[in-house]
């Protein structure tokens, strides 16, 4: 893991980018999937390798809340260890270099929402709207948004993209599963389906199968990370994962299941909104973006003395403000060439909450969405998602 000269979060988990984090699984899926005379792949050295790979992508499934929750459970019985998330440890970062093989330095997307001049300033990328402002329209806009190539592009083996009915064909979707075949599914039983039926035609060929399941996340999101809600949907989880072991026994594959972030819970007393210090408003020169977990901040020129002081008063013990520059320096946001725009998206400043707090401010036109489950920073909660192997 990369160590920070400067000052972070307490207990801050870093990301790892070699075979201990999420961007070496994409990495080594991405080279498997485009060197045809490449080894077969196997991420468990006393488990044979197939030419058949199954990835379960199951949304803000954390490490610890596993071992914690998961006692008993199958899943738990085929973990084969921790991965760290990247840096946010959110969906917009992690899932895009699943999808990519590329850190979020690459591919750009730092965060649920980022900044982007061309596209009027803060937007949300994944569902394609600005703040307050509605939905995004402009030409060739997924082209100018992910101008990077996709993992699935090119690839010399086939790939099929499982994915929910209502996003399977959305915008970013249709970007980055360019080179695959997308098969949407409804119910969790068709989730279930799909897949066998995917590696059912697939094993004579062999090939790559990434499916992503999303209400985990969602759940934990509304009703807290350690929720009865959260609780049921992972018994949920389990059964399908049996259930599917079970019904592709016999077919030569690796199946893999692993998550884009954990989750930790954030009272509403440990929420710092941004209205209720109106004295900011003269500070920042555009909204918060990032998370509320990982706030990246445009501070105007001149006014950094300010802002300094602000968080010293407001928010000591609560968040840690570095420049963002000197914070991609470290490497934090990973290796490669840097995206093009990735100085805009992380702003002048970043506000590193401390564990269980969070940040937000509000626009015009805008609603309040309260959250108890968060994500995005660097507890080990959130950074820590396991590795899952088994040969049916």
């Amino acid at each position: 893991m990369l160590p920070l000269p400067m000052p972070l979060p307490r207990d801050a988990v870093l990301p790892d980018f070699g075979d201990g984090g999420l961007f070496g699984l994409a990495r080594d899926l991405r080279a498997w999937l485009h060197d045809p005379a490449r080894a077969p792949i196997s991420f468990n050295a006393t488990a044979p390798a197939h030419s058949l790979v199954v990835l379960l992508v199951i949304d803000g499934l954390g490490d610890r809340f596993l071992q914690r929750h998961g006692q008993g459970s199958v899943i738990l019985g085929h973990r084969q260890r921790s991965l760290t998330s990247v840096f946010p440890s959110t969906t917009a970062s992690a899932v895009t270099t699943l999808l990519t093989g590329l850190s979020p330095a690459q591919h750009g997307l730092t965060g649920w929402f980022i900044h982007d001049r061309r596209f009027g300033g803060v937007i949300a990328p994944l569902p394609l709207y600005r703040r307050g402002a509605g939905h995004l329209r402009a030409p060739f806009l997924t082209q100018r948004l992910f101008p990077y190539p996709g993992m699935f592009v090119g690839s010399q083996r086939p790939v099929a993209m499982v994915s929910p009915q209502e996003i399977a064909f959305s915008p970013y979707s249709l970007r980055h599963a360019r080179g695959a075949r997308i098969r949407p599914y409804g119910s969790a039983a068709e989730f279930v389906r799909t897949i066998v039926d995917e590696a059912r035609g697939l094993q004579a060929s062999g090939g790559f199968i990434h499916a992503y399941y999303p209400h985990f996340d969602a759940l934990c999101h509304e009703f807290g990370a350690h929720s009865d809600e959260a609780l049921v949907e992972f018994e949920r989880i389990d059964h399908l994962y049996a259930d599917l072991l079970e019904r592709l026994a016999g077919i030569p594959l690796t199946l893999l299941l692993t998550a884009d972030h954990g989750f930790i819970d954030a009272p509403e007393e440990r929420h710092v909104c941004l209205e209720r210090h109106p004295e900011t408003r003269a500070m920042l020169a555009t909204p918060l973006f990032g998370e509320r977990r990982i706030a990246f901040c445009n501070i105007r020129h001149g006014a950094e003395n300010d802002f300094g002081g602000f968080v010293r008063e407001h928010l000591t013990g609560r968040a840690v403000l570095v420049p963002s520059d000197r914070l991609a320096r470290t490497g934090i946001f990973g290796p490669g060439k840097a995206h093009r725009r990735l100085a805009e998206r992380i702003g002048t400043h970043t506000l590193l909450m401390e564990s269980g707090w969070t940040i937000s401010d509000r626009v015009a036109g805008e609603s309040n969405h309260s959250m108890i489950g968060v994500h995005g920073g660097l507890s080990a909660e959130e950074m820590w998602v396991p590795l899952v192997h088994a040969c049916p």
